[in-house]
């Protein structure tokens, strides 16, 4: 059965096709397959568990009922959900994996992560990751009215934006050398991850061993799903196979 990888859905209710993009891919594809895993930023934004709106319950009630059909999916955080919690994921019946996770397939050890690490180049975007991960940090996000949390959440959304506008490229990509040093540290040979909406598939040598790394698209226009199955990983847009 085919292992299903998806990443930077970025779902939010201004944009409800991708939802229903999306629910469709669990209901039709992903009840087919052995697994689902979502390396991060499924929504937008998330400002905590005790926040609902639509998108939020559909997409629970889609994975809920992925797992009780008994396909099992796995979520890695990414740096616009990284608040996503327990609460939430016990709805949505999916299991919280840590960033930098090392999963078996098919008798491979395979990396997984959401991507936003290894772009140590972004001084500015690690400095704030580095605070925003603390908990101090996040138990007085948390403590603020939600309408508090909405109104930084856009504000974050737009600096973001700006931005990346305004760095060079190769800045906001992953850095080579910490790609090859998380390959090195997990002793694998195969990264899957996001963050970076440049999907490809990277073939590289660390000495004598050949790697890969594959980097899962974005879904802002459309689907992007990497298929993993008997040896075969294949990258493409979704509706593509």
């Amino acid at each position: 059965m085919t292992t299903l990888f998806i990443s930077d859905l970025h779902l939010d209710p201004s944009r409800p096709h991708i939802t229903r993009l999306f629910v469709d891919f669990v209901r039709t594809e992903a009840s087919r397959a052995s697994a689902l895993y979502i390396l991060g930023d499924l929504f937008e934004a998330w400002i905590g568990d005790d926040t609902d709106d639509d998108t939020a319950v559909q997409v629970a009630s889609a994975l809920a009922g992925l797992r009780a059909q008994g396909v099992p999916c796995f979520y890695v955080h990414g740096n616009r959900d990284f608040l996503l919690g327990d609460a939430y994921a016990r709805r949505a019946r999916m299991t919280l994996l840590p960033d930098a996770s090392v999963i078996d397939i098919e008798g491979e050890r395979v990396l997984l992560m959401h991507g936003d690490t290894l772009c140590t180049d972004d001084a500015a975007y690690q400095a704030f990751r580095s605070q925003s991960r603390s908990p101090a940090w996040q138990r007085a996000f948390l403590h603020r009215p939600i309408a508090e949390r909405q109104a930084f959440a856009a504000q974050a959304r737009a600096e973001s934006q700006r931005y990346t506008r305004s760095v060079d490229d190769a800045i906001t990509d992953v850095n080579a050398d910490a790609v090859v040093q998380a390959l090195r540290t997990h002793d694998v040979r195969r990264l899957v991850h996001g963050h970076t909406h440049r999907p490809a598939v990277h073939r590289l040598a660390d000495g004598e061993r050949s790697c890969e790394r594959i980097v899962l698209g974005d879904w802002y226009e459309q689907g992007s799903v990497l298929r993993a199955e008997a040896g075969i990983w294949d990258l493409a847009a979704l509706g593509d196979h």
